[in-house]
């Protein structure tokens, strides 16, 4: 055999063994697909008892709507984040800070008082006595923005002035009154229920209800956000809501 014909031999060989590499490469599995990250979602504190519920495996940081949507601002990573009413997130997207937030689901407001109700409160205008020790959260932070709106709708927005402390998020409120601290307070319908049997319960008129949204968006600047916005499309999943409506909230507005 001519040197000619013998190099043309090897390269064939090795054209061959490099087709049949690449077939096999390309035959062989795919890789191990990267894991799910884990998610951190900033999220109202009346929301700590059911978002594990729906999901268990991310990382949730619970707190006053408006403290959580300022750590956003600030800069701390986030991916998510919900909140308890629909002005924050809509602060946030007007800023360019999140996604367009989605309304996911919606509550009200009771008055919570402390177990056996020793003070005989019966309705909202029974906090006129003197001597109550009312709580009710602060300027800014969702729950206390609903409660000046009841007292407002009821005539009793003198109370604010009376209350013996305005706390941060919704579980201070609660706390106060099963301590013992205060002898009633305003928090959400699903927050008395899930210190059931540790707090009395007593309704608001309807009339004198505000409209309570819950609102979540991606933040822009998480290194997640393909699963971010998947996250938040779950919550209106059937599970979900099924999760939602078992702790005590009610539909989203449509």
């Amino acid at each position: 055999m001519s040197a000619r014909r013998g190099l043309a031999a090897l390269a064939a060989l090795l054209l061959l063994a490099a087709s049949v590499a690449a077939s096999v490469a390309f035959a062989a599995p795919d890789a191990k697909p990267r894991p799910k990250p884990r998610l951190t979602v900033f999220a109202a504190a009346s929301l700590t008892n059911v978002l594990p519920r729906i999901d268990k495996r991310e990382r949730y940081s619970f707190g006053g709507s408006n403290a959580l949507a300022a750590q956003i601002q600030q800069g701390l990573p986030a991916d998510v984040f919900a909140s308890a009413n629909t002005s924050l997130p809509g602060r946030l997207y007007a800023q360019g800070l999140v996604t367009k937030p989605v309304d996911f689901t919606s509550n009200k407001l009771v008055i919570v008082v402390a177990k056996g109700n020793p003070r005989k409160i019966r309705n909202p205008y029974d906090l006129e006595r003197s001597g109550l020790r009312i709580v009710i959260a602060a300027t800014g932070v969702p729950v206390g923005d609903y409660t000046r709106t009841v007292l407002g709708n009821l005539g009793l927005s003198d109370l604010v002035g009376k209350a013996v402390a305005q706390e941060t998020d919704v579980r201070e409120v609660l706390t106060q009154v099963t301590l013992g601290e205060a002898d009633a307070g305003f928090v959400y319908l699903t927050d008395a229920r899930a210190f059931e049997g540790q707090v009395g319960v007593i309704g608001i008129p309807k009339k004198a209800q505000p409209r309570v949204v819950y609102a979540a968006a991606a933040v822009k600047a998480s290194k997640h956000l393909k699963e971010a916005k998947a996250w938040i499309r779950q919550l209106d999943s059937r599970r979900a809501q099924q999760k939602l409506r078992a702790a005590g909230f009610l539909a989203p507005p449509r």
